[in-house]
């Protein structure tokens, strides 16, 4: 006797690895986000891609209004004749016409060559390798500090609204996000490098190491010139941090599904941590990982102000001259930095809330 119409056997015949037909619903919208995912991932390395495109163009014409000539300022109190300068001119290729430096220096950016510096005799990749650490180092340890800190108390704040701890927190927030980075380092270096009153001076002016000690005595060493740099940064950073957290878990307190949370018996640490936060997190996510960009283009004013030896410092020095190579290399790592935290923290919004992308 056949079984082929029985309603078990037309199931197994439908749902067999030989089918033909149609997917199921759930098939279909797993596959239309797959799609819809894909194409806004491709929209974003389009952008990202458009976005370099102009930071290149952008590096050459812009430092190239800056009053001064960079020949005549490396000769500065020197005896030149003008034979001297014209074949300085010509070493730099500054004698070329526009259309023609912005044609090399592009073909040259885009194989990875951004070209020898002025004053240092020396290739701008290498320049920047050799300043990025320092830089990392100072950059990163403040940026996982008051992304930290910024994330922890504006969650606080926002949960006891108008409480004394909330008027506190912001009141300090927006003292110290008002505050210019290098005056407070001045006032730093003042209060706790110079000495002031009873306050004796217990930390260095400047600089990222004595240049005497090895092993462990240089880890100390750099982490005691680390210190009012780091707090600098972090005064400022977490400031911002925590204002954007707060004012964006206010906006999400008032919601429905807060109020059905709590109706189901919840606590209110989980419903704070497994509902309000997570919706809440998009705008400092993107906030934390604009602060991850500016690890590798450093605080250009707290580094000169500590002296600290990273890619804010070259910065300064190459904008002085300037020294064109080097300024525009640095301002397109920079910006290549910034464009790709924001690329990674678009990738990373679907993961957070899946209706970004659909």
């Amino acid at each position: 006797m056949s079984t082929a119409s029985t309603p078990g056997a037309v199931r197994d015949a439908a749902d067999g690895p030989g089918t033909t037909g149609p997917p199921d619903a759930a098939d279909r919208r797993s596959s239309g986000t797959a799609t819809a995912y894909l194409l806004y991932v491709a929209g974003k390395l389009g952008g990202a891609v458009v976005s370099l495109i102009a930071v290149l163009v952008t590096s050459f014409f812009l430092f190239r209004i800056i009053p001064g000539d960079p020949v005549k300022a490396m000769t500065r109190g020197v005896p030149t004749s003008a034979e001297q300068l014209a074949t300085m001119r010509r070493q730099f290729g500054l004698d070329l016409p526009m259309w023609r430096q912005f044609t090399d220096y592009c073909a040259d950016a885009l194989t990875g060559d951004l070209g020898t510096s002025y004053q240092f005799h020396a290739p701008v990749g290498e320049l920047i390798g050799e300043k990025l650490p320092a830089t990392l180092l100072l950059m990163g340890v403040a940026a996982v500090i008051y992304s930290a800190l910024g994330l922890w108390l504006g969650t606080r704040s926002a949960w006891h609204n108008g409480g004394l701890g909330d008027r506190i927190n912001t009141g300090v927030a927006l003292t110290l996000w008002s505050v210019p980075s290098f005056w407070l380092g001045l006032l730093l270096i003042i209060v706790f490098s110079v000495g002031i009153g009873p306050i004796p001076g217990m930390f260095p002016t400047g600089g990222m190491s004595s240049g005497s000690s090895s092993g462990f005595g240089y880890v100390t060493d750099v982490a005691h010139h680390m210190v009012l740099p780091v707090v600098t940064l972090v005064a400022v950073g977490y400031a911002q941090t925590l204002l954007v957290m707060r004012s964006s878990l206010l906006d999400e307190m008032g919601s429905d599904y807060l109020t059905t949370a709590r109706a189901k018996g919840l606590r209110d640490d989980l419903v704070r941590r497994r509902h309000a936060v997570p919706n809440a997190l998009l705008p400092t996510v993107t906030m934390v990982f604009i602060n991850l960009g500016h690890v590798a283009a450093g605080s250009i004013l707290v580094e000169t102000v500590f002296s600290w030896p990273g890619l804010g410092g070259l910065f300064y020095q190459a904008l002085s001259v300037p020294d064109l190579p080097l300024v525009q290399g640095l301002f397109v790592v920079f910006a290549g930095a910034m464009i790709l935290m924001n690329l990674l923290a678009d990738l990373l919004y679907p993961l957070l809330d899946p209706r970004v992308g659909r």
